[in-house]
Order: C-alpha cells, then structure tokens, then sequence
C-alpha cells in the first residue's frame, strides 16, 4: 500500500466513524463557520475603535463595571438557544452572526483572564486574538476541507434542506439544491424515500432574507468585478510583495528593541521571506502558467495571514489589523483572478473536447464559445430536474 493510500484509507475511516456516531457534516458548514469567525475578527476590531473613539467608558457605578464580556456571553447563550430550540437550516446563518459577535466581545476580554491585574492593554492581547482565530480556522478546514463528502453526508443534508420545506415550502431555488445534493449522494439507502418527500413539499415562491448570502454574493461579483480590469490583479501582486517586504524589513529593524522577545522579530521575518520567496517563483511563472503563477501568489499571502500576520500583531499590536485587511482584499482578488484563470481553461478544453477552432493563442473562437456555454447551462438545467432515484 502506497503513502497516499494509507492516508485515504485513514480519511475513509474517520468519515465512518463519524457516521457511526451520527455526525453527517452539513454542507454549508463552511459557509456558516466561515461567517462566525470574520464576525468574531470584526467585532474586536469595531469594539477596540469605539471604545478607543469614546475614551473607554465603563458601564456600572458604585465598585460595579459591567464589561462586554458579559454582553458577549448573553449573546453566545442566545446563539445556543436559537440553535438548539429549531430544526433545519434556517436559523444557522442567524446563529452564526449573533454566536460571532458574542465571541468577539468575549475574546476581547482575553487580556484581563491572562493577567494578575486584569489588564485589558495587555500587549501581546492582539497575538492572542489572532492566534485563537486562525487555530479555529484550521479547525474547520481540517473537518471540511480536507475530506470529499460521503454520499451518506449529501443524503443528510438533502433531507436537512426539506426539514425547512415540509414546515414552510420549497422555494425553486430551495428545491433545486435539495434536488442537487440527493443528486450527489447517488444510490445510497433511503435515497428513494427522500426523492419521494422533496416532491411531496409544497411550492413557495416567497424566498426567506439571507443577509450572509447576499453579502457573500455581493463580495464575489464586486472581487469578478474588479478582476475584469486586468491591472487590478498585478495591483493586487505588487501589493503582495510589497508588504512581504516591509514585514522583513520591519522585524529586521524592530530585531535588537524587543529584547528577549527576539523571537518574535525572527519570526516575522522568516515568514516574510518565505512569503517573499513564494510571491517571486510565482513571478516567475505567471508568464509561462498563469494558473500555477497565482497558485504561488496564493500560497504566499496565505503564508502571511497563517503565520506572519501572528507576529506582526505582537510587534505593533493593533496597528497590525490594517496589514491583514490588505492580505483579506488581496486574496480575494487572487483566489477571483486564479478562479477566472480555471475557469476560462475548462472552457478551453471543453472546446478542444468538441473539436472547436481555436485561435492563434489556443483560445476557442468567440461562437465555440458561447455555444459551449450553452451546452453547459442546458447540461446545468437538465441535471437540477428532479430525476427518479433507484
């Protein structure tokens, strides 16, 4: 047996054990989770500059202070009571938002549990904010990321999507990626019996309001939007390298104040080289692959947000958020401009496939092209139809 099957083999376990217990992932895990932690890193930064905007008032009188942890435990209880009191999808997205702000107005407070003085300014509260983000972050790439979804989980999450449509109705769209997921999980046991209920809920036509997907969608077309433009992604680029190189620089220069905390400094530029080295071999080979250029292009500001940025908050404290809201804007129009980038080469195979005319510069011509989107909208449209599952 092979490495790479050994670890397949050991993914393929966990799932089952998973399973064994009950556990289906919910296919729009990510999406939820994703929006609990930036509303976590959100409401740190908006609580640090309202309270330093406000002159840090305190709420109580006579030996009392009602600190917002208080406030960010009542909303977590609330997030756990919305969460815990509904069946369905429905409420997740709000669970999330409300769960996040309650976390961020807790870890805010870290610096006063950390300290015999409780000291809210304690320096290194920032690194410690970061470093509980980022972990939680890499926690649930680990659980979602990593591992392609069991046909079981698809089935699970066909029949979460018609928990809300047997109290409330189906939506089109509803429907459709209800259809979509049973379409995913195939032949698997009670399979037939949920095709059977997604056709029994009733029509609805009036969509619920979800403010997280319209944000999420409004972001990405802004990002296609942006990307359109074609200096918009070497802006983008030159962005990437350049903060990869203050970041050495800084820590270089910052090397001999901080004392015993060297390995602080050491840090910040180890990782800003590597950010630095990745950004130039994607340089490199932009020109000869696109793709694999902004792969490395990736990988460098991913470098930055994972490890550099850690350090950066311990040198500069707060001042370091104004760093990570370049890394957030810049791999986002790289994570859009590869996405094009793959995008527009699938097109180009799929026109190679049907024997499409390509121009001198290997790109199909113009009426391929739409006739190949055509064919792949019409493909789309047919596999959403509900279809008999044996």
């Amino acid at each position: 047996m092979s490495v790479r099957d050994g670890g397949s083999t050991a993914r393929e376990a966990t799932v089952h054990l998973l399973l064994r217990l009950g556990l289906p992932r919910d296919p729009r895990a990510t999406r939820h989770l994703g929006t609990f932690l930036a509303v976590t890193a959100t409401t740190v930064l908006v609580t640090r500059a309202l309270l330093a905007a406000t002159g840090y008032p305190q709420l109580g009188g006579d030996g009392l202070h009602v600190a917002h942890v208080l406030w960010g435990g009542l909303l977590m209880a609330v997030a756990f009571l919305l969460l815990l009191s509904f069946l369905g999808p429905v409420l997740r997205p709000i669970g999330a938002v409300v769960g996040g702000i309650g976390f961020g107005l807790f870890v805010d407070e870290v610096g006063k549990f950390v300290t015999d003085d409780n000291d809210y300014f304690y320096e290194p509260t920032a690194a410690i904010i970061y470093a509980t983000v980022v972990a939680l972050g890499l926690v649930v790439e680990a659980l979602h990321g990593r591992r392609p979804r069991d046909p079981r989980e698809a089935l699970a999450g066909a029949l979460d999507d018609a928990v809300a449509g047997v109290a409330g109705g189906f939506t089109p769209d509803a429907r459709g990626r209800a259809w979509r997921r049973l379409e995913e999980a195939g032949d698997v046991p009670g399979a037939a019996e949920t095709a059977a209920l997604l056709r029994a809920v009733p029509e609805d036509h009036e969509e619920l309001p979800d403010p997280v997907a319209a944000v999420a969608r409004g972001a990405v077309r802004a990002l296609h939007v942006l990307v359109r433009a074609r200096f918009v992604p070497w802006v983008a680029v030159v962005l990437l390298v350049g903060t990869a190189v203050v970041t050495v620089t800084r820590g270089l220069l910052g090397w001999g104040e901080l004392g015993g905390l060297w390995w602080v400094a050491a840090g910040a530029v180890l990782s800003g080289a590597i950010g630095v080295t990745f950004a130039v071999v994607g340089l490199l080979r932009v020109g000869r692959d696109a793709i694999d250029g902004y792969r490395w292009f990736r990988r460098s500001v991913l470098v930055s947000l994972l490890v550099t940025q850690f350090f950066l908050f311990r040198l500069s404290e707060w001042d370091a958020s104004w760093g990570l809201l370049v890394d957030l804007l810049v791999l986002g129009l790289v994570s859009a401009e590869l996405a094009v980038l793959r995008r527009a080469a699938e097109e180009r195979g799929a026109a190679t496939e049907t024997g499409a005319p390509a121009t001198p510069d290997g790109a199909p011509q113009d009426g391929h092209v739409r006739g190949a989107r055509g064919a792949d909208t019409a493909t789309r449209a047919r596999s959403e139809q509900p279809r008999r599952v044996r």
